[in-house]
């Protein structure tokens, strides 16, 4: 088949318009050449019975793969549609930890369906997996992964891998434990073919593992992973037995979710774990009125200072003084925001921690200094060749003194108060990601409004 046809094919409306001239073979082929992921993504959207067909005409393999891939409402549908022993067949397929996370996103009903289609064994993987914290790293590990024991030869290893490896997650990395489970160290799959058949395992395995405990925060996890550059992190318990591993498609999936996470409560909204396409119109409502309300009731106080400051700049006959305070409040603003973001992704990142306090304070410190010396040059500049001399403002140069002194002085409060305001909400162990840009900023404004008016005050008075 022609790529570019294939391609358009290989789209919603392309497969439903196969569906619809019953081109089932047509349809088998399209999928046979295309990876499970784009599989989900180009079937996600179809009603309930067309994706049902669809899925149905998938490899008994691929089919589990898809059905990892798909949203929980296609997941649903499809639960819905199976016979016990389909039902059976798809989660025999899956790794537990896949099944624990869609256990965790179906109604009560369709979660029984689920545990009394699989096998006593298997149930209790996953009756122990849902008892860990939702964040914690034991909730995204898996218990599929390969052991061995020291006192092995390469060759009874090599034989273990070959029984077990096909239901197993990963076997790039095997690990080593004694008989108590307790881990000891781990090999890779590269030192076991390098090796010679009869050496022990504990004459070549590393001792060096780098792990984590169960009830860890399962974004450190994820870190740990991309910071040591692994595939696979072993999970143990209070003991250092081990209990599972997390994978790096895993810890790939949490960062992104951190991430995005992050950012929606950085720009003032509830995190949300469903695809914007896919929320409701009032969900999203849900998700952003509260901050809304609670950023415009806040401005109330800026409001109050200009209030209480409007006779006084009567008084002082310099009205051009009101013009500048946007171009102040939005600069405090974009100053504070930088500094807040910066040390927010370094807390995430772990790039720092509250032990730098000092370090960050007096290096932002530095830096505003600088911004605001650069600032209030250039905003000087700007009153006397833009204001005076293009819109004939006649700005005095007293008044634009005011500003420029305000102006420097606002940038090094609000760079110092978003770089310590976060910090403060990771020792409070709240989010540091609320303490972001429109927090920061509403706080900031007020405070360059203070400024701004005490030195016009002491200045012009």
């Amino acid at each position: 088949m022609d790529e570019n046809v294939n391609d358009a094919l290989f789209e919603k409306e392309g497969i439903e318009k196969l569906l619809e001239e019953k081109k089932y073979r047509e349809i088998k082929e399209l999928f046979s050449e295309e990876q499970p992921q784009d599989i989900a993504a180009a079937i996600d959207g179809m009603n309930d019975k067309d994706t049902v067909l669809v899925y149905r005409l998938l490899p008994k393999e691929m089919a589990a793969e898809v059905f990892v891939e798909m949203d929980t409402e296609q997941q649903e549908a499809l639960i819905k549609s199976f016979s016990d022993t389909e039902l059976r067949e798809v989660v025999n397929e899956l790794y537990a930890d896949d099944v624990v996370d869609i256990i965790e996103e179906m109604p009560a009903n369709v979660v029984k369906r689920i545990l009394r289609s699989t096998d006593s064994e298997t149930r209790k993987t996953i009756n122990e997996l849902l008892q860990y914290p939702e964040e914690s790293a034991g909730s995204i590990m898996t218990t599929e992964y390969v052991r061995l024991e020291a006192d092995f030869t390469v060759g009874e290893a090599l034989t273990r891998i070959r029984r077990t490896g096909v239901d197993k997650e990963t076997i790039y990395t095997c690990y080593v434990t004694d008989i108590n489970k307790k881990l000891i160290g781990f090999v890779t799959a590269k030192a076991l073919l390098l090796a010679e058949e009869d050496d022990l395992i504990g004459n070549i395995m590393e001792t060096n593992v780098i792990f984590v405990h169960a009830n860890e925060n399962r974004e450190t996890a994820s870190n740990e992973m991309l910071k040591y550059d692994i595939l696979a992190l072993p999970v143990t318990d209070s003991e250092d037995r081990i209990v599972g591993i997390i994978t790096i498609d895993d810890a790939v999936d949490v960062l992104r979710e951190e991430t995005t996470e992050d950012i929606e409560k950085m720009t003032a909204m509830l995190p949300s774990d469903k695809p914007y396409l896919k929320t409701g119109v009032w969900e999203i409502w849900k998700q952003r009125i509260p901050w809304l309300i609670l950023l415009m009731v806040s401005a109330t106080f800026t409001g109050q200072i200009i209030t209480s400051f409007e006779s006084d700049l009567a008084s002082l006959g310099v009205v051009a003084l009101t013009a500048f305070i946007p171009m102040l409040m939005g600069t405090g603003g974009n100053a504070g925001g930088q500094s807040s973001v910066t040390v927010i992704r370094g807390l995430a990142t772990g790039e720092i921690s509250i032990s730098d306090i000092l370090r960050i304070l007096w290096k932002e410190t530095r830096v505003s200094i600088l911004c605001g010396i650069t600032l209030s040059v250039v905003g000087f500049a700007k009153i006397i060749l833009i204001d005076n001399l293009i819109f004939k403002n006649a700005v005095p140069l007293e008044a634009a003194a005011v500003v420029c002194i305000s102006l420097a002085a606002t940038v090094i409060v609000a760079k110092i108060v978003g770089c310590l305001l976060p910090l403060i909400a990771k020792l409070c162990r709240l989010d540091p990601a609320v303490m972001a840009s429109p927090f920061i900023t509403t706080i900031v404004d007020a405070i360059s409004l203070l400024i701004y008016f005490k030195t016009a005050m002491m200045i012009l008075a």
